[in-house]
């Protein structure tokens, strides 16, 4: 297989002041982080400590095998709201006894760790992704429960994830439930619908009612050991199937359960070589610039992200805006798409639709790199039938069945989104850049359309066109789709799983191509419905 070639010189001025701005919005996204990292605050985390208990992340820590790798998911949700970033739980992939988890950890420093319209999109996410890629499902239980005052947006999206426990559960992905503290109202029927439930004595507190609760509805008096202390629930009700002493030994407890679960993936491992790159992946920063109306060249990318910067390209000379071909990435091989020049053609259209058949045909993942700013708009490329050939690339990755794993290094601007599997296409992984943005067009774009449209009505109505305040209304619109397009916006709405570092996109893929291995990896064959040729 061919090695990609490199024109990038690491010493250039453009390189280095490229990289020097990259650097600093890559700080601007860590600091960003840093806040959901801090948890509660010192001071919640001081009287959590003194109460003799780990934090989420450190009970994650402690679960996980020695060195083992934990990709978090969705740290920034919540990102711009007066919710608290992250959400009040710490997701993601972690290996526990040599199987890939799906863990889930409740983060009690903040609000009693209830959970807020945030709290229930960020599990719900992990949820689709345990189930989509056949992975059990670890809960570390402490909740309040739902935080009341937003109860009308959490109650009925929040009620699916007692659904999906249970669907888990028959489906023959284990769920295992290690409660550390209070799990009440809701929260009760957590570790209720669970495998395996774990609890800490003295420690955890499960209860659909609490006692002054009790107390107003039955007039009955009780207190939290009696009605749902851990001891209880082992001796008495049997909701609890372990007692463990204290919190390291509920962590023990759950790593022998996991231990014994008999697992194994379903799907294939790598079989080419892992080699790294020729290119450095270090050089991204200095390559993909902040301003994302700046172009570059993916094959700079793609040479730094695959195994030996080994690429077989494919139609090269054909719908040169969008690149396609086949490489391998930790020895998993994949296929991938990548955008060039931003616009999509009928050419390109057409090439990414016979591209995701094939693959599809071999059974093999694709890797979707966004930088578009949409299909080609103008009466030729209307006659020539754009309407119809995007149809058919977004008919191809709508129809797809093997895995898509996307990453936004730029733009991700109108259908061109849909077609480079944008986050409603399903994607296993989807994950973005620093850089990046995600809206139906750019803000200029959207108000200068706005503007059009204006005045187009005032000449129709026969009035006077008001300059003044469409400079305004141009401003404000360009303002807030600059604002609500950036990445720390999408990724706070949780439209995608994190925000990451380009230099660490080689090693995420990875884990993530391993992750998908866990289900069977079959694409569709001749069931892609009508091509509009």
């Amino acid at each position: 297989m061919p090695v990609l070639q490199t024109a990038i010189d690491p010493a250039s001025e453009e390189f280095t002041a490229r990289r020097a701005e990259y650097l600093e919005r890559i700080s601007e996204i860590d600091a960003e982080h840093a806040k959901a990292v801090a948890a509660g605050g010192p001071r919640y985390v001081q009287r959590h400590r003194e109460r003799g208990k780990l934090l989420a992340r450190e009970r994650i820590e402690m679960l996980l095998d020695p060195a083992a790798p934990f990709m978090e998911l969705s740290p920034l949700a919540a990102w711009g709201t007066d919710f608290h970033v992250g959400g009040s739980l710490v997701t993601g992939i972690g290996v526990v006894e040599g199987v890939e988890c799906a863990i889930l950890a409740h983060e009690p420093t903040v609000k009693g760790g209830t959970g807020n319209p945030y709290s229930v999109r960020k599990f719900l996410r992990l949820f689709d992704i345990a189930k989509e890629n056949n992975l059990p499902l670890i809960c570390l239980v402490e909740s309040g429960g739902a935080d009341l005052p937003t109860q009308s947006e959490i109650f009925v999206p929040g009620g699916r994830q007692f659904r999906d426990l249970t669907e888990a559960s028959a489906s023959g992905r284990p769920v295992i439930s290690l409660v550390f503290g209070n799990s009440t109202a809701g929260g009760a029927y957590v570790p209720g619908m669970s495998d395996y439930t774990v609890m800490v004595k003295e420690g955890a507190k499960v209860f659909l009612a609490g006692p002054p609760l009790v107390k107003m509805a039955t007039g009955e008096v009780s207190d939290d050991e009696s009605l749902g202390g851990a001891e209880m629930h082992a001796r008495t009700s049997g909701l609890a199937d372990y007692l463990a002493v204290d919190e390291m030994d509920a962590i023990r407890i759950g790593r022998q359960i996991v231990s014994r679960l008999n697992w194994r993936k379903a799907g294939p491992e790598p079989s080419l070589p892992a080699d790294p790159p020729v290119h450095p992946i270090q050089d991204l920063p200095g390559i993909v610039p902040v301003d994302i109306k700046q172009p570059f060249d993916p094959l700079e990318v793609i040479g730094r992200l695959v195994d030996g910067s080994r690429f077989d390209e494919f139609k090269p000379l054909y719908g040169t805006s969008l690149v396609t071909g086949w490489a391998s990435i930790q020895g998993y091989p994949v296929g991938i798409l990548a955008n060039a020049r931003g616009i999509l053609f009928s050419e390109e259209s057409q090439k990414a639709a016979q591209f995701i058949q094939l693959a599809n045909q071999i059974d093999v993942p694709l890797v979707f790199l966004q930088n578009v700013t949409g299909f080609m708009v103008g009466k030729e490329y209307e006659q020539n039938g754009i309407i119809k050939h995007g149809a058919m690339m977004i008919n191809a990755v709508s129809n797809s069945r093997v895995p898509h794993l996307t990453i936004n290094m730029g733009a991700s601007y109108g259908a061109g989104n849909y077609g480079m599997c944008g986050r409603a296409y399903g994607p296993r992984f989807l994950f973005s850049w620093p850089n990046s943005k995600t809206a139906v067009m750019g803000g200029q774009q959207l108000a200068g359309v706005m503007s059009i449209v204006a005045r187009q009505a005032a000449a129709a109505r026969g009035v006077e066109f008001d300059e003044a305040a469409d400079t305004a209304l141009r401003e404000k619109i360009e303002t807030q789709i600059d604002t609500e397009s950036i990445a720390p916006f999408m990724s706070g709405k949780v439209y995608d799983d994190g925000i990451i570092d380009p230099r660490d996109t080689r090693t995420i893929l990875g884990y993530c191509l391993s992750i998908v291995s866990n289900q069977s990896i079959e694409g569709v064959k001749n069931a892609f419905g009508v091509f509009r040729m």
